[in-house]
């Protein structure tokens, strides 16, 4: 039974949707996560990719949009049905080191490896935090400028996180939630429209664009851009734990129940770990489509017109896949969609952020884990400093894409121990009446060996070749 009063609530139970719309209105968590997940790593680094490399690489952003959505439909399987949070579950695997005693004397809960690895992935988070409300903060430059408003990218940056900081202190799960569906989905929508209308233009792409593109050739001088790009494109290692925790915001564990002899728990838990499956389907179709269309664009557009956005002039380089696609009317339009688009994913990360680190903090023995009043505290305290401290590393080190790229490659070497966790939690602690079936072990297994020899050789390729 659960013990985690932030969790699983007593007296929450809810009988699961049955119907296909009966569950698509039950849907929610997804859609906040496609607010970090359509975002930076899109209209920074994979249409960068595209600058860089042309349409040489499409395989290669289908394979990171395709390969981490099952290790995120199966280890939330596993946060909704056990009550346990995504800190709280890597810290039951083995290989744990202790901690001093608390200042009353009474000793602290050993800490298991993957939290002192995601401890040194705090750093690089931050540097792509950074990274991505920089990004935000040019596009708002730029929507200021026409109005006699030029507070330059590092002030505007500031701006931007003073209006996460208020969004995110003012509102609960329900108005993030309706916030991000807006952002998300106008400015993906915005963005596949503009790469059919590529189509009709000399930009467009020819079978053979994408038969040279489906051939699994790799350059190796876009590795670095390649692996920031698979670290950040789809759902990266940030996000699969994120939509743990809003998960748990939306309620689906206290629906499911503490209780795992309670009768009717296992009809409940199954069919919320449908609504999860499907919550988590319909956000890869949003980020499939979404993805391919700013590849399109970077490969078609800006590949041909020889730009490549960096530093200060990523947003403006960026702008070129519109202008030269809809006609120089857009820039307005691409440069408010980009910045609903990167402020999404500040407000997504940051958000998920607030939940995650409070937890941490309960999983170091700092915070009671019966303590939810502090824990709430705690998240307030995170969203007020937070997104300054992020506009502050944009503002001392103003180039987007090279922050976000170092901290995508960190989150890429998180994504084999996610799926490693995520086996051995079935394994060892899930109810066995609702783990999945054992094909969808093999995959995951199979995912995780494919993850570790990328790690691998990426770090092969960086030092030896």
């Amino acid at each position: 039974m659960s013990d985690d009063p932030y969790t699983i609530q007593p007296g929450r139970t809810r009988e699961p949707p049955t119907t296909f719309f009966g569950r698509l209105k039950s849907l929610g968590p997804g859609i906040v996560v496609s607010g970090s997940i359509v975002g930076s790593g899109e209209i920074l680094l994979t249409a960068g990719l595209g600058a860089a490399a042309g349409f040489t690489l499409l395989w290669w952003v289908l394979f990171s949009c395709w390969i981490k959505s099952l290790i995120q439909a199966e280890i939330a399987r596993y946060v909704v049905t056990s009550g346990d949070t995504y800190l709280r579950a890597l810290n039951r695997m083995p290989g744990r080191i202790g901690l001093p005693p608390r200042r009353d004397g009474e000793p602290r809960e050993p800490i298991s490896w993957p939290i002192w690895l995601g401890l040194v992935g705090f750093f690089p988070g931050l540097l792509t935090a950074g990274g991505i409300i920089g990004g935000a903060g040019q596009a708002l430059n730029l929507i200021l400028e026409p109005l006699g408003v030029s507070l330059g990218g590092g002030l505007a940056t500031v701006l931007a996180g003073l209006l996460v900081m208020l969004l995110l202190w003012t509102g609960r799960y329900k108005r993030i939630e309706r916030i991000l569906v807006v952002m998300v989905m106008s400015f993906s929508f915005a963005t596949i429209v503009c790469a059919f209308l590529m189509q009709s233009t000399e930009f467009r792409a020819t079978v053979d664009d994408v038969v040279l593109g489906l051939q699994f050739d790799f350059p190796v001088e876009y590795i670095v851009l390649a692996i920031g790009m698979y670290g950040a494109t789809g759902v990266a290692s940030g996000e699969i734990s994120a939509y743990t925790y809003w998960c748990v915001e939306k309620g689906y564990p206290s629906y499911v129940g503490g209780d795992p002899t309670e009768p009717g728990w296992v009809s409940r838990a199954k069919g919320w770990i449908r609504v999860v499956q499907m919550d988590v389907w319909v956000t890869l179709v949003i980020l499939t489509f979404a993805t391919l269309a700013f590849y399109f664009l970077g490969a078609g557009v800006l590949h041909r017109l020889g730009l490549q956005p960096e530093g200060n002039e990523t947003i403006l380089t960026l702008a070129n896949m519109y202008t030269s696609t809809l006609g120089q009317w857009s820039f307005f339009l691409f440069i408010f969609a980009a910045f609903f688009i990167l402020f999404s994913t500040v407000l997504s990360g940051l958000g998920a952020g607030s939940r995650s680190f409070p937890d941490l903090l309960v999983t170091l023995g700092f915070i009671r884990r019966s303590n939810l009043e502090l824990r709430r505290k705690w998240i307030t305290g995170y969203i007020i400093v937070m997104p300054l401290v992020s506009a502050g590393i944009y503002f001392t080190y103003q180039a987007p894409i090279p922050l976000i790229i170092f901290g995508a490659t960190f989150g890429a070497f998180m994504l084999p121990v996610q799926a490693f966790v995520t086996l051995y939690m079935q394994r060892t602690r899930m109810d066995p009446r609702v783990r999945p079936r054992m094909w969808v072990s093999w995959c995951i297994g199979a995912t995780f060996v494919v993850m570790a020899v990328l790690c691998a050789w990426y770090i092969y390729v960086r030092l030896f070749v």
